[in-house]
């Protein structure tokens, strides 16, 4: 192992003990870890335990894969098994301080409209590093709300954040931002009729002893690809494991699936994404994920044009997602939804924007 520079077997390591099925995570992990993988896991030295922490965090999987990995780590008679073991309370802690701040903060809101938690608690028993929320309420009162009632600061927005009609609030005591979504969904904020499913569908479901409510699961697929597809074109392996679990769990109904992302535009890069977490799902367990085949003849590519840089599994933009955009484009237009379309079209620019910023600067953060 050359270190901690290795990010690709860390990635390897981590995807091994996530990815096996539900009814083996009570178990070692022994036989989905290859060989190699154990022994270069015994040989590990701090600076490479930092680098898969570092992976794991950035991943959202720290409790999805620390136990096993503790375990392999006690099985293998590793003195520094204790290391995982202390990562894992600690993000328990973390987690368990945000869900004390959510609650409340989701009821206050829902004095003025619906609130659903999205992507956050889609990590489950993990969490995000921020805590997203859709709400159909004005956006004023989620402001008054949230600075009286929790004494939030508004952060400063970005051209995209005004776009995408969202807010994010730094609240006193809780290191994670608070990012509200206020009735409109994407990266313009171009996407309004699915919010009508995402409110009437959401269910109320425990998060240890609270009481949240989430997206329905076609919802949640909906939002991952609009967040992973046509947003940052990257995955974490956070995504995969959320996006198997829910494929495993035949909660799927690919019709109505199918039916609200093709009136969103959105069906192409719908299909591929789940085609690209099967592909990646296969490479670890060795057999894809049960998707029927309306979505993978509808795919346009799967995780063979999927690379490993910096960090995060990168989509291709050219041309793969841009044929998205502008598929996504169309359907805007053909639905008539005039100023939804235009709010779209401006995307390219702030992206130009954006890595302008990006390489001048070294943070596109007033702009994305």
């Amino acid at each position: 192992m050359e270190g901690a520079k290795n990010s690709s077997w860390s990635l390897s390591l981590l995807s091994s003990l996530v990815l096996a099925n539900e009814d083996n995570f009570v178990n070692l992990p022994d036989k989905q870890i290859s060989s190699s993988n154990r022994q270069t896991l015994a040989s590990c030295g701090p600076q490479d335990f930092g680098e898969i922490w570092g992976l794991a965090t950035a991943h959202h999987v720290i409790m999805r894969a620390f136990p096993a990995l503790h375990r392999l780590m006690v099985a293998q008679g590793n003195d520094r098994a204790e290391w995982a073991e202390r990562a894992v309370v600690k993000e328990e802690a973390r987690i368990q301080h945000a869900l004390t701040f959510l609650a409340p903060i989701c009821e206050a809101l829902e004095k003025a409209g619906d609130v659903i938690v999205m992507k956050s608690l889609d990590h489950w028993p993990d969490l995000g590093n921020d805590l997203d929320l859709y709400t159909n309420a004005k956006a004023t009162d989620v402001v008054a709300i949230m600075r009286e009632k929790f004494k939030a600061k508004l952060e400063d927005r970005s051209w995209g954040d005004r776009l995408a009609n969202k807010w994010n609030f730094i609240v006193p005591g809780l290191p994670e931002l608070v990012e509200v979504h206020a009735g409109r969904l994407g990266q313009t904020g171009e996407q309004v009729a699915v919010t009508d499913s995402l409110v009437a569908r959401a269910s109320v479901m425990p998060f240890d002893k609270y009481q949240l409510r989430v997206p329905a699961a076609e919802d949640r697929l909906i939002i991952s690809t609009l967040q992973r597809m046509y947003r940052h074109f990257y995955l974490r392996l956070c995504d995969i494991a959320d996006t198997a679990k829910l494929v495993d769990s035949d909660a799927i109904d690919y019709g109505y699936l199918k039916a609200l992302a093709k009136s969103a535009g959105l069906w192409d890069g719908l299909a591929t994404y789940l085609v690209i977490v099967s592909d990646y799902v296969k490479s670890y367990r060795g057999v894809e994920l049960p998707l029927p085949p309306l979505v993978t003849q509808a795919a346009h590519f799967g995780n063979e044009s999927i690379s490993f840089r910096r960090r995060f599994l990168r989509i291709p933009i050219f041309p793969e997602a841009a044929r998205f955009y502008v598929t996504e484009l169309e359907r805007l237009l053909l639905n008539g939804e005039l100023r939804n379309m235009f709010r779209l079209s401006l995307l390219p620019g702030l992206a130009a924007a954006a890595a302008l910023e990006m390489k001048l600067t070294g943070s596109d953060k007033g702009i994305w």
